[in-house]
């Protein structure tokens, strides 16, 4: 048997390329690569400066992106800018140039292949530049050009107390009704919202109706009117007056009301103010709900302000277990004591002069303790409803809350509250105190804080000590909340607007 040697593969040849004679694998185009590209520019048609727009806002429109330089997202941008002129070929890599962050340029490296002569396929390398432009939204314009609001809500309350209005704007930050919102302006005895569009204005109104009792109107003035298109431009001016009535407050009934509620006393306290005005009965813990439309039909004033309160302290209290009401009565609270009290002032520690009252704060109140009320005794009051009343029936003194060592329950919060951003215009210098005080009332009390984000406040450590613990009422780590904390991938505090 005879063995032959098979022959060896035949290796592929070159030729001569068509145009230089440069020998060169063979190829559909039968050119190389060089006299390829001087005959065939694939990136033709693809422009190679492209302007993109920037705008510095903090909320930004539904038409912008957030963007950070060198990101994904602004790499996603500049390639949707040239989606349209790259049909024709395919996108094989992309990425970006360094530039200084100052020159308002933007550089980005394609790799691209196309179909050429005969089925060859060539791939090109080159750059495309970005030139970054400043630009303003329709809502920038409108804001320089003044005329930025087409509809206005003006929030007001009569009252010396900004109570309700810390509690309100707790509710709109965790209902997030301020992002619509143009402008927040915070002037005397309320606040003042600006919406571009009607609808924004109408559905705040509607929110308000529905956690506060309140009453409103509305108008409109003609900006302009196109007689060609039939069109009109109006400015809607939304006005809503809350209850002149907060919490803490001694008011004075009507007897007609006052019939209506149970037979409750004339005189009570505003114990807390939410979608209606709930009233206690300090001399028999009845308890009633005003709302809105009731109020407006009977209104009532309230009798004294904050500043008007006086301290007293306790000299001797008898908790009164059994009380028997009249016919007709309403329901009584079960989160309340009755007691009668013997109190004094502490301005008048030097006299043998008491008061004796009864009080729904008898589950909190012991001998020696400090109380903040109302002196009627030694008081000149404008009220009709209280100068009708039977002096026999009219309180010396009517206790509001127990008192507690401020500066330490300051040093013992650990918590904070969200505000709006808004601007302000003669602002009192009691401000801050009576911001304290509505921080005292979440303390106090449970169910107003429920309708609130409380966050913990990680940058203040609460100072402890056996010494401090007064008894007075706190906010459980189990009801706070984490703040969030929002950075970009490079970790700075925000990212610039392009647009999309």
């Amino acid at each position: 048997m005879e063995y032959m040697q098979a022959p060896a593969p035949s290796s592929q040849g070159n030729i001569l390329c068509c145009t230089c004679g440069v020998p060169i694998p063979p190829n559909p185009a039968n050119m190389c690569v060089a006299c390829l590209r001087t005959q065939v520019d694939i990136s033709e048609g693809i422009p190679k400066q492209v302007t993109v727009h920037f705008v510095e806002k903090e909320e930004p429109p539904a038409t912008w992106v957030q963007c950070a330089l060198e990101s994904r997202e602004l790499l996603a941008l500049c390639l949707k800018k040239l989606k349209s002129s790259m049909t024709k070929v395919r996108l094989i890599d992309a990425g970006f140039l360094w530039t200084e962050p100052h020159s308002k340029r933007i550089k980005m490296k394609l790799t691209i292949q196309k179909e050429v002569m005969n089925g060859a396929i060539l791939q090109q390398v080159f750059v495309v530049e970005f030139v970054v432009q400043y630009q303003m939204c329709d809502d920038c314009h409108r804001v320089e050009a003044k005329d930025f609001w087409k509809a206005v809500v003006q929030v007001r309350q009569k009252t010396v107390h900004k109570k309700t209005f810390y509690y309100l704007e707790q509710l709109i930050l965790k209902h997030k009704l301020h992002q619509n919102a143009l402008n927040i302006k915070e002037i005397h005895e309320g606040i003042d919202f600006y919406y571009g569009s009607k609808q924004h204005a109408q559905k705040m109104v509607d929110f308000l109706q529905c956690t506060v009792p309140c009453r409103s109107k509305t108008s409109q003035r003609l900006i302009s009117h196109d007689i060609h298109s039939n069109t009109y431009n109006y400015k809607s001016t939304f006005s809503v007056e809350i209850v002149p009535v907060c919490k803490d407050n001694v008011v004075c009934l009507s007897p007609r009301l006052a019939q209506s509620l149970g037979n409750m006393g004339q005189v009570c306290v505003c114990v807390r103010v939410t979608s209606t005005i709930h009233l206690i009965d300090p001399r028999t813990l009845q308890i009633a709900e005003v709302d809105g439309n009731t109020y407006w039909r009977n209104p009532f004033n309230s009798l004294c302000n904050p500043r008007q309160l006086e301290e007293f302290i306790v000299m001797d209290i008898d908790i009164i277990r059994d009380q028997k009401l009249g016919a007709g009565a309403g329901m009584r609270s079960n989160k309340h004591t009755l007691a009668d009290v013997w109190v004094q002032k502490t301005s008048e520690m030097d006299t043998s002069q008491q008061y004796h009252c009864r009080t729904f704060l008898g589950h909190l109140l012991n001998i020696g303790d400090l109380v903040m009320g109302f002196d009627f005794a030694n008081s000149n009051i404008n009220d009709d409803y209280l100068n009708q009343m039977n002096p026999h029936h009219v309180p010396d003194v009517v206790l509001i809350k127990k008192s507690y060592d401020r500066s330490r329950r300051v040093k013992r919060r650990n918590w904070k509250l969200q505000e709006m951003a808004k601007d302000r215009e003669g602002m009192d210098t009691d401000d801050e105190r009576q911001y304290q005080d509505f921080l005292e009332d979440l303390e106090e009390d449970e169910s107003l804080r429920k309708n609130v984000n409380i966050y913990r406040d990680a940058a203040k450590i609460p100072v402890e000590s056996d010494t401090d613990d007064d008894g007075a009422p706190r906010i459980s780590l189990m009801e706070m909340l984490e703040e969030l904390s929002l950075n970009d991938a490079t970790g700075g505090e925000g990212a610039d607007m392009m647009t999309d």
